[in-house]
C-alpha cells in the first residue's frame, strides 16, 4: 500500500513538472519557437480545428516562423486566428504560399512583464506538487489509522514523499532559471 502512495505520488509530480516545461515551451521570448502557434485553434470550414493539422511549422531563422498550409484556401482562416490571438502579437505576411511570422525584439518592459508571468505560473505548479505531498500524505495517515502501516512506515514513507516533493521542485526551479535567462537574453 505504502508502495502504491509512493509510486502515485511521484508520477502525480512527474507530471506536474511536464505540465510546466510544455507551459514554458509555449511562452514567447525572442526566439522562434513552433511552441508558439502549436496550441492555436483555426476557424476551418467552420469547425475548430488545430493549426497542426492545417499546415507545416517551422523555424528556419531565430527571428521567424513559416507556416506551410496543406490547403491553401486554408491560408486566410490561419492568417484570421493569428492576428486575433491577443497573446500572441504577431502579424503575419502571407505571399500566396506560405505565411510567415517575424517575431520581433522584446522589449525590456515586456521581458519583466514575461519573467513575472513565469514565475507566478511556477508558483501555481510548486503549489501544485505540494498538493500532491498533501494527498498522499493524508493517504498514510489514513492507512495508519486503519492499522493498516506501522508508525515507523508511516515516518519512513512521509520522508519519501518529501525527498520526492523536494526533487521536483528542484527540477522545476531549474526550469525556471533557463526559462528567465532565456527571457532576458537580448
Amino acid at each position: 500500500m505504502k508502495d502504491e502512495v509512493l509510486e502515485e505520488s511521484r508520477r502525480e509530480m512527474e507530471q506536474a513538472l511536464a505540465a510546466f516545461r510544455h507551459e514554458m515551451s509555449r511562452v514567447r521570448t525572442g526566439r522562434a519557437s513552433t511552441a508558439l502557434i502549436e496550441g492555436l485553434s483555426v476557424n476551418y470550414h467552420g469547425a475548430k480545428v488545430n493549426i497542426r493539422q492545417l499546415a507545416g511549422l517551422a523555424a528556419p531563422e531565430a527571428r521567424l516562423l513559416v507556416i506551410t498550409p496543406y490547403d491553401r484556401s486554408s491560408m486566410h482562416e490561419i492568417e484570421k486566428a493569428i492576428q486575433q490571438s491577443p497573446e500572441l502579437g504577431l502579424t503575419p505576411l502571407n505571399d500566396g504560399k506560405v505565411i510567415r511570422l517575424p517575431i520581433p525584439e522584446l522589449t525590456e518592459q515586456r521581458r519583466k512583464e514575461l519573467v513575472r508571468y513565469i514565475r507566478k505560473i511556477a508558483e501555481d505548479f510548486r503549489v501544485s506538487i505540494r498538493n500532491h505531498r498533501r494527498d498522499a500524505n493524508e493517504m498514510l495517515k489514513q492507512f495508519h489509522k486503519e492499522k493498516e502501516i506501522t508508525d515507523d512506515d508511516l515516518r519512513v514513507t512521509e520522508a519519501k514523499v518529501q525527498q520526492f516533493t523536494t526533487e521536483f521542485i528542484e527540477k522545476l526551479d531549474k526550469v525556471l532559471t533557463a526559462k528567465e535567462a532565456e527571457v532576458m537574453e537580448v
